[in-house]
């Protein structure tokens, strides 16, 4: 990665840890002491780690660093992040409820039939909106920016989002599909 800014990376690598601690947090404070109102806002709060991220990046670009994979991959931190967030928090909610506050039994996400091509369908549509979120947040920098030199390897990721979108297609809605027409005989 020469040439890559490090500080960025470490960053990122930060508010990924930031993310499940606020998380594990907002869980403790919901289920162990049992301050529901501050669990949830707190819980809530966990989209504000990658905005604060995708503001750093912002800034670094503005002061004139040329862009990078990791400028974009911010803002794919933040499109995941709002796609995905209620159903990470969701999932993690029932398991720690059931393991440290005598909740339910968690869900089991199906693995066969048409369920899970249903299943698998759900997270890709999840995911096309992460993409198309993550290419938002990259057109709003670079019009923040206003530098074409400096942003254009951003664009890069147009590329990216939608790599990405095929291959989650591929092996899930897709796979499942398959497997599913395969036990169906």
């Amino acid at each position: 990665m020469p040439g890559e800014p490090v500080l960025l990376y470490v960053l990122i690598v930060g508010c990924e840890v930031a993310f499940w601690l606020v998380l594990l947090l907002g869980l403790i404070v919901r289920h162990v002491l049992g301050r529901q109102a501050l669990g949830k806002w707190l819980l809530r709060s966990l989209a504000l780690v990658d905005v604060m991220l995708l503001a750093f990046t912002a800034m670094d670009l503005k002061s004139g660093t040329r862009a990078t994979f990791a400028h974009g991959l911010a803002a794919m931190y933040l499109g995941f992040t709002v796609s995905f967030g209620s159903t990470v928090i969701a999932w993690a909610d029932e398991r720690f409820a059931h393991v440290f506050a005598a909740g339910q039994a968690p869900r089991v996400s199906p693995t066969r039939g048409w369920e899970a091509v249903r299943y698998d369908l759900a997270l890709w549509l999840r995911c096309i909106v992460a993409c198309v979120l993550a290419v938002a947040m990259l057109e709003v920098v670079i019009a923040f920016v206003a530098n074409d030199e400096v942003t254009q390897p951003l664009h890069a990721w147009y590329k990216n989002a939608f790599g990405c979108v095929f291959f989650w297609f591929i092996f899930g809605p897709l796979w499942s599909l398959v497997s599913a027409g395969r036990s169906a005989r």
